[in-house]
């Protein structure tokens, strides 16, 4: 009996160890920059960077039915399913616009542009640049899924109609970390403001 609690407790600690060490290997993945701007209770308004994206646009509406999909076409470009064969460093956050149709967008690395990019093999890729934008972000942690982006939606929307703020009708999910990371995961529902001052 000793040696199954013995063995129990050595797999949570691995269990453990490997989440620690999880989460500093997301901490140090190229993140898109952003100066946080003003912070309210429930959300925070942020000036993004400009920033070129590889990008998908997706025959599925939601995060469940296009999620899988959208990241297996770009993440398969950046392991290197492209006409270099060249493996591109993964940037976090993973971006899906989420309205009638949907679209799954990376950040591709600061280190590249669209002259030294590698031409995707898969014709359903295209890249496109972000100019700097203002937005307005509602974090939540755990897993992802409809239900949880539909409810952070509503509070979002509340508050900026309580704060008198407009913003462009279209949201955005935005996902941290690796499916396998399952400590301090970190989500965010965002929308762009329009004229903010």
């Amino acid at each position: 009996m000793k040696a199954v609690i013995i063995i129990i407790i050595s797999i949570f600690v691995l269990i453990a160890i490997a989440q620690i060490y999880l989460s500093r290997s997301t901490k140090q993945t190229e993140q898109h920059s952003y100066k946080v701007i003003k912070k309210f209770d429930k959300f925070e308004i942020r000036k993004y960077d400009p920033a070129l994206f590889s990008s998908v646009k997706l025959s599925k509406k939601g995060y469940k039915e296009s999620s899988s999909e959208g990241f297996g076409i770009l993440a398969g470009y950046i392991f290197g399913d492209n006409e270099a064969n060249e493996k591109i460093a993964m940037t976090s956050p993973v971006v899906m616009e989420l309205g009638d149709t949907t679209k799954m967008m990376f950040m591709v690395p600061k280190n590249y542009n669209l002259k030294n990019l590698p031409n995707p093999k898969n014709s359903k890729i295209v890249f496109e640049k972000e100019e700097e934008k203002i937005i307005a972000a509602i974090r939540f942690d755990g897993w992802a899924d409809d239900e949880k982006i539909e409810k952070y939606k509503t509070i979002l929307m509340n508050e900026l109609v309580k704060e008198k703020l407009n913003y462009i009708n279209k949201i955005s999910f935005l996902g941290y970390n690796p499916p396998y990371e399952v400590m301090n995961r970190r989500n965010e529902v965002v929308v762009e403001l329009i004229n903010y001052k």
